[in-house]
């Protein structure tokens, strides 16, 4: 375990502003600071940090923590991971003490990094070697035209086509079986139980960090074979839907746009012909994450997918998640080619750079869309697509851009405006009227406690989970609270606690403020996820809005909650008579005081 004191130093060296700021642009709003959350799409600041308490809330997703639970959830790390993450930014050395960690998590994300630039460096190796990696540099120098620099640029290699050449390599480095199977390199064979390389006959693509670290792998056959392109699963120190091929690059070259691409080739392709601000998926679609690293570095991207059906309903699925976060979206019109690659092999780097001016917005390119899949030189198909059309502009937040693209979409229709504007408004009038209905039931639910993942237990009694809520606010906020519990004065136990997240967290607070260290808030993170962390600073949060947070109404929580926990005992021992002689004499104690 890592010593409190260093949490705390650790802590303390890491203002959490900085820390923050460095992924979130953060505004001034009174004693905090404002910004858009990292952790769910929004247009408008849910996002706040508070200064005075080193901590930080999301009031749209309810992400919330200190600055280790930011780096747990922003970096994909567990507690450890994020300690060391921020010991290393803030140049404190950490004890080496691992003997409590599991037998999973030695693996760390540091230990994958240095295992994969191992790998590179042997893919790398067989590659330039013309016994071995002769296939592959003739693929990549010929067949992809690729020019030597962007092969060295890129760090291109080769795995051989042999089931342990990877595999020996790495052991005589000194890495282990298990680290070779967390890092995504080897398999293990069910029959024979031996380590298998992953990687065959392919030429290899490393995909690194913004921090230039090699933290995942991609292969392509070299012919028609299945699967075409094989990726690293995630692992410790790699999750496939936060990290963007060529992001490393194109950080740099990204201000104003960035060219989104569908594979690596395309990504290499386009750094190779000059436009180094292209970045790619790997061998996923794009998702929520992605958008929002892209919204951290560029304010506008241009989707270059391929030409074909998948492409076009993957960029339909793009616009959607950029939009979210507030990006300008453009789209790529390829004529004669079928991706990026193709095309600047058969036209050359300046006539992309055209079709890039002639990018279409958005909103042109779902509406040639719709045109083209319906003959709106006849009424039937004018209607079908005026209804398409009308769906589509209604989904539009903005008031201006909707005017405009009635207009635009009007003139193409060859029908009125004003009609097309008024389906346009009952659309949108239904859509409101749904997404409230929604948000009425879902806070309905939430206030009886149901759909609640971290605190499951809250909605078979939301009395006890309300006292629960109001009882362990107290006690993160207040010390002489916590003292109050610890030394009797307020009676209370965890054995009070009719929900099991309630009494982890009782438990934990207690356990640490009668530790030698006394109670370190941080520490909570070794025990509690980053989405139980951000609940425990909701109930801080809650709490501290509050004026009056007194002794006596630590004192009223705890009788609430211990009457709470006495009514449950007699449900469960079978004591309905006393049960409901109780409910009879507060109906009639509440009857006495209405006369």
């Amino acid at each position: 375990m890592i010593p409190k004191e260093v949490i705390e130093e650790i802590r303390y060296r890491c203002d959490i502003e900085d820390v923050i700021g460095s992924y979130v642009t953060l505004k001034r709003a009174g004693s905090n600071k404002n910004g858009l959350c990292p952790f769910h799409s929004e247009k408008t600041p849910s996002f706040t940090v508070f200064p005075a308490t080193k901590s930080f809330y999301c009031f749209g997703c309810g992400a919330g923590g200190d600055v280790i639970t930011f780096i747990q959830k922003v970096e994909n790390l567990d507690y450890v991971a994020a300690l060391e993450y921020l010991a290393a930014r803030a140049g404190i050395a950490i004890p080496d003490d691992r003997a409590g960690r599991t037998a999973e998590k030695t693996v760390s994300r540091k230990r994958i990094y240095e295992m994969n630039l191992e790998a590179a460096r042997f893919f790398r190796t067989c590659l330039f070697d013309p016994a071995i990696g002769g296939e592959g540099m003739r693929y990549l120098a010929e067949r992809r035209a690729m020019p030597a620099a962007i092969i060295k640029r890129f760090g291109l290699g080769f795995a051989p086509n042999d089931f342990g050449m990877l595999t020996r390599h790495m052991r005589k480095a000194g890495y282990t079986e298990e680290e070779l199977l967390a890092g995504f390199l080897c398999g293990r064979s069910q029959k024979t139980g031996k380590l298998f390389d992953l990687f065959r006959n392919r030429v290899m693509f490393p995909v690194l960090d913004t921090a230039g670290s090699i933290v995942a792998f991609g292969g392509r056959v070299m012919d028609d074979s299945k699967p075409k392109y094989l990726n690293s699963s995630d692992t410790p120190g790699f999750k496939k839907s936060r990290v963007l091929f060529g992001l490393n690059y194109a950080k740099n070259h990204c201000a104003e746009q960035m060219i989104l691409c569908e594979g690596y080739m395309d990504a290499i392709a386009m750094h190779a012909a000059g436009f180094e601000n292209a970045v790619a998926t790997l061998g996923t679609a794009i998702t929520p994450d992605h958008a929002r690293l892209l919204a951290r570095y560029t304010k506008r991207v241009i989707i270059n997918y391929d030409s074909d059906e998948a492409g076009q309903k993957a960029a339909n699925k793009a616009m959607k998640l950029l939009d979210e976060v507030g990006l300008e979206v453009r789209v790529l019109r390829l004529s004669g080619a079928k991706d990026a690659d193709e095309y600047l092999r058969s036209f050359g780097a300046d006539a992309f750079r055209g079709i890039i001016e002639q990018s279409r917005t958005a909103f042109d390119f779902k509406l040639d869309g719709v045109l083209s899949h319906f003959d709106v030189t006849q009424p039937e198909g004018k209607i079908r697509a005026a209804r398409e059309v009308t769906r589509i502009i209604a989904e539009t937040a903005s008031g201006v851009e909707r005017a405009l693209y009635v207009e635009a979409a009007a003139a193409k229709l060859g029908i009125s405006a004003e009609g097309l504007l008024n389906d346009v408004k009952r659309i949108r009038a239904k859509m409101v009227r749904e997404i409230r209905q929604k948000q009425s039931r879902d806070l309905q639910l939430e206030a009886r406690g149901f759909g609640d993942r971290i605190n499951p237990d809250a909605a078979k009694n939301p009395a006890a989970a309300s006292a629960e809520e109001a009882i362990l606010g107290l006690l993160l906020l207040y010390p002489e609270h916590r003292k109050a519990v610890i030394t009797g004065e307020v009676v209370l136990a965890g054995e009070d606690f009719l929900t099991a997240f309630g009494r982890r967290v009782f438990d934990a607070i207690a356990a640490m403020e009668q530790s030698e260290d006394g109670f370190v808030f941080s520490a909570l993170g070794a025990s509690f996820s980053p989405d139980e962390m951000g609940r425990i600073v909701q109930m801080q949060r809650t709490r501290a809005a509050l004026q009056n947070n007194d002794r006596a109404v630590l004192r009223a929580a705890a009788e609430a909650l211990r009457a709470e926990r006495a009514r449950a005992n007699a449900r469960n021992g079978g004591d309905w008579q006393s049960e409901i002689a109780r409910r009879r004499a507060e109906l009639q104690k509440k009857k006495s005081k209405s006369e």
